[in-house]
């Protein structure tokens, strides 16, 4: 449906999010990429840093072998780096980092000693530039997550409910938060492009009760919207009984399954989505290869439930389900933030 042609609109997109990344002209940056990354949008980030001034270089590296037992989508951990240090070298001896890989490093083995460099990480997910351009952030989207950030981390729970059936508590305590609203001018972080979402990764042992993946939420591993009800059963951060039948329980069952690993079925990170520009529909709207699902994570007030990988839990795996999902109520110590998948304005 998208043609992949260079479109000025599209440099304009970008120009415009680097310029809120303080992106000055002469300043040198890196442009990631992999063999297997979207050249469209590598070739866009490159013309918008030339008109701005900037001194773009590229670092692209081989996309390497794949090593799962399954196909792996939308895991925010990429591997495409493979701790070369002719890479680092020149990834840490730059400002910014804009990082166009398949998967992106939030979550990238190597992120740590990119960002103790003080470079500034903007990952544009591997979207089609069309919806990259509807989901330019504005300036308003930061104090929202921020305000939203300060709660979570003054909180001690976070319960999830929702009238499908879902009653899910979540102990909030020492949980890392990240809220991202899609640009960053500080040295030493990371933000992605679309943003307006908020995560926190709970320690080991905090979340327990039921949730419910009820008809039309979405599982963005497989790009889909659900068409029967899932009931997950979670004690102590992990997948203990899946309920449910048809296509939908034979995917989900089946892929946790395939990895023969137990941490697949572990709570990575809870949070809920900021960005009223962000479109529940998109989904709908591109084919497969033209979407990586960032806007879906970010759409206001869906709760965003994943499974899979928590570093700040002691947890590693490949295996990864990013979850919105719609229509829940989320308080924070009894206070309500989002109401029936509605954002509380939070001032």
């Amino acid at each position: 449906m998208l043609t992949d042609r260079i479109e000025a609109k599209w440099i304009d997109a970008f120009e415009k999010v680097f310029g809120l990344c303080k992106i000055e002209a002469g300043e040198e940056v890196a442009i990631l990429s992999e063999t297997q990354s979207r050249a469209l949008n590598v070739h866009l980030a490159e013309l918008a840093l030339l008109r701005m001034g900037a001194k773009p270089m590229h670092v692209v590296m081989p996309t390497p072998p794949q090593t799962a037992p399954v196909a792996v989508r939308s895991t925010g951990a990429s591997q495409a780096i493979q701790h070369s240090k002719a890479a680092l070298a020149a990834l840490t001896s730059v400002g910014v980092i804009v990082d166009c890989t398949l998967e992106g490093l939030m979550h990238a083995p190597e992120l740590p000693t990119i960002l103790k460099s003080g470079a500034r990480v903007l990952f544009i997910s591997n979207e089609h530039p069309e919806a990259l351009e509807r989901l330019v952030p504005t300036e308003d989207l930061k104090p929202k997550v921020l305000a939203a950030s300060r709660m979570v981390r003054k909180s001690a729970e976070m319960r999830v409910t929702s009238a499908a059936g879902t009653d899910l508590t979540v102990n909030m305590e020492k949980s890392p938060t990240v809220g991202n609203w899609g640009f960053t001018d500080k040295p030493g972080t990371l933000t992605h492009w679309p943003g307006g979402v908020l995560v926190s990764f709970p320690k080991a042992n905090s979340v327990n009760g039921k949730l419910v993946l009820d008809v039309g939420d979405v599982n963005l591993t497989f790009k889909r919207y659900l068409e029967q009800q899932l009931v997950l059963t979670i004690e102590n951060d992990y997948i203990t009984h899946i309920e449910g039948s048809g296509t939908d329980y034979e995917l989900f069952t089946r892929y946790l399954a395939a990895w023969n690993d137990p941490l697949a079925y572990a709570t990575s990170h809870v949070g809920w989505g900021l960005n009223e520009n962000a479109r529940y529909e998109s989904l709908t709207m591109y084919d497969k290869r033209d979407f990586n699902g960032t806007e879906t994570r970010c759409y206001a007030g869906n709760f965003l439930f994943s499974t899979g990988a928590n570093e700040f839990a002691g947890r590693f795996t490949e295996g990864h389900f990013d979850i919105p999902v719609r229509n829940c109520t989320i308080s924070l110590d009894g206070q309500v933030v989002v109401d029936q998948g509605n954002l509380v304005d939070l001032g």
